[in-house]
């Protein structure tokens, strides 16, 4: 029909970013250093970036500060207090759900489960207290890549993916650069795999990658048992529930 112009598959579209640097790996017990939020009107676009700074109140570990740079005599000296920045990268996660705007996490059970448990530690809320009624429409560049290219030999890292489909990435462990580096992978997998990820709009995205987690993380957790490893694979994606008070 003459006049009607099609909408644009979801990777061609609106999208945003998040990611984090932390002082480990640990979700339930470290902290956030500093956090990006990316936003991208379209592929090509000069993306709007926010950057946050943390002074966790906590040393960070020599380990950690190898990873992304930031020592804490630098953060204590540049960085603010945990409490008012987690308010701001909250309300910030809410604004982009409240758009309907989908959000690239990679590894999303990490970035947003340690973000949770700063928002419980410093502002006695949780991550879902802050979006409301809305909920996160969340694209993670690993779990999509890990189903879509399931046999495919090698590391997924954040790092491999970018080399994989074409995607520069400069100042790699940097939160801002790496969060636009997942969000131009998104773009790229959703070309490459268009047939099967172009005719699912976000939503009906982010429940499957629910259970394309939930299956991977089984598969996982069979290897380790074949290695005789006591490692466990989480299942919860794209948030993990909040241990018992027992553990």
């Amino acid at each position: 029909m003459r006049g009607v112009v099609d909408k644009p598959c979801w990777y061609e579209g609106p999208l945003a970013a998040f990611d984090t640097e932390t002082t480990g790996v640990d979700v339930e017990n470290d902290r956030i250093v500093s956090a990006a939020l990316v936003m991208q009107s379209q592929p090509g676009t000069a993306p709007a970036i926010r950057r946050w700074l943390v002074d966790p109140g906590v040393p960070v570990p020599a380990g950690a500060t190898e990873v992304h740079g930031l020592t804490w005599a630098y953060l204590q000296h540049h960085g603010r207090w945990p409490a008012p920045v987690l308010e701001e990268v909250a309300r910030a996660l809410a604004a982009v759900s409240a758009h309907g705007t989908p959000l690239v996490v990679m590894n999303a059970p990490f970035d947003l489960t340690l973000l949770d448990r700063e928002l419980r530690r410093h502002r006695s809320a949780t991550l879902p207290d802050y979006l409301g009624t809305y909920s996160l429409c969340v694209l993670d560049p690993r779990v999509l890549d890990k189903h879509l290219d399931r046999y495919r030999k090698g590391r997924r890292t954040l790092t491999d993916l970018c080399e994989l489909y074409g995607v520069e990435l400069t100042g790699a462990h940097e939160a801002a650069a790496d969060a636009l580096a997942s969000l131009e992978v998104v773009r790229a997998v959703g070309r490459r795999f268009a047939a099967r990820l172009g005719r699912l709009n976000p939503a009906e995205l982010h429940a499957r990658q629910a259970l394309w987690h939930a299956a991977q993380a089984r598969g996982l957790q069979a290897w380790f048992a074949t290695q005789g490893t006591q490692e466990t694979c989480d299942p919860a994606w794209p948030l993990r529930p909040e241990l018992p008070a027992a553990a």
